[in-house]
């Protein structure tokens, strides 16, 4: 059984049977549609799936509902759907950002309410959206332009010198070498197993870009050649052996935090989250709404948790010690069983050490 959350999906997918209400949706990326589980359509490929948790997110992203299965009735009609889905449109075409006052003038709503509401649905503000968009057309522009400069005002930069200055962040690597697949780029990687399963570590140069769990080598290796396909990955490298042995013993021993050089890329939310989770302290855990205040977002404990999960260096971004409000565990990249695990070796080292403090 694989502990993967979108292989999960796409496992239910597979058996082709309606649940009400769905569990989830996903979109073709060939055909820009978005289904429900157990649609009657012939099944997609699964590298041309995107998954969603409602269809408003899947709308806003681009697809629309299939004719067959009409995915679209399977929820209640939000009242501002059409204005927010106008909004998102007006933010993916604009060269420059909109303002949030004309944004609510065409939504007919007040800047206050639609930016309340505009959050609720899709889980950012408005900017936040902008920005995450036009890094996205900017990654897409990059692959398709000939020349660096065109990919970056195509994407809505106004010049270049504000992407060169985030550039490494964003795309965790030279705006060239992006744009050739990674080409050139020299990836370590070794696996082996763990008492959580397969484990993967990768590095570049800079340092670790992948700490990831899977079911079996061969899928992590699939995984990290997707997100690099044209680097020079070599396995089972011997310089990597010190770094494996660290995260081998955090997992068995989770008394502090997994200290490595990380290479790493994101939006800047992103980082921001994810420097807000490695001050989090072994054994103690924060809900998503406490760290949406902590980085200064308040309400915006969805758009934490997508950040969240974009993180892919398992444990030294304690992802897995963000939890619900109501102190259930929530969702995690690697399993739910996996962060529960962490959780509660965490919990138990943090116990051990308050009673020899005692002592």
């Amino acid at each position: 059984m694989t502990t993967d959350p979108e292989e999960k999906r796409w496992q239910i997918i597979l058996q082709q049977q309606m649940q009400s209400p769905p569990p989830f949706y996903y979109g073709v990326i060939t055909t820009r549609i978005y289904c429900q589980p157990g649609c009657p359509s012939r099944l997609p490929r699964r590298e041309n799936v995107r998954f969603f948790d409602t269809c408003f997110q899947a709308e806003a992203a681009g697809f629309r509902p299939c004719k067959r299965c009409q995915p679209d009735q399977s929820q209640p009609m939000d009242p501002h759907r059409q204005a927010i889905l106008a909004a998102c449109t007006l933010l993916d075409n604009s060269e420059e950002e909109p303002s949030l006052a004309d944004l609510a003038k065409a939504a007919n709503l007040s800047p206050t309410h639609f930016q309340r509401v505009f959050k609720q649905a899709v889980g950012l503000s408005p900017k936040q959206y902008y920005l995450a968009r036009r890094d996205s057309h900017l990654k897409d522009r990059l692959r398709e332009s000939a020349r660096i400069t065109d990919a970056i005002y195509d994407s809505g930069y106004r010049s270049n010198s504000p992407f060169y200055r985030q550039a490494a962040s964003v795309l965790g690597m030279k705006p060239r070498q992006y744009q050739e697949g990674a080409q050139g780029l020299n990836i370590a990687f070794y696996t082996c197993l763990s008492s959580l399963g397969w484990l993967m570590v990768a590095a570049t140069s800079i340092g670790i870009c992948a700490i990831e769990f899977g079911d079996d080598p061969d899928s992590l290796e699939k995984r990290l050649s997707a997100r690099f396909p044209e680097a020079v990955l070599t396995r089972d490298e011997p310089g990597l052996q010190a770094a494996v042995n660290k995260v081998l013993a955090f997992i068995e021993a989770p008394n502090t935090n997994l200290d490595l050089p990380l290479d790493i890329r994101g939006t800047a939310f992103q980082r921001k989250v994810w420097a807000a989770l490695q001050e989090i302290p072994a054994g103690e855990k924060v809900s998503y709404a406490a760290l949406a205040r902590k980085v200064g977002k308040p309400g915006s404990a969805r758009a934490v948790a997508q950040a969240a999960a974009a993180n892919q260096v398992a444990m030294a971004i304690p992802c897995h010690r963000l939890v619900r409000s109501d102190g259930s565990p929530g969702g995690y990249r690697w399993g739910v069983a996996r962060k529960q695990a962490l959780l509660e070796r965490e919990n138990e080292h943090r116990i051990a050490k308050d009673e020899s403090i005692r002592r």
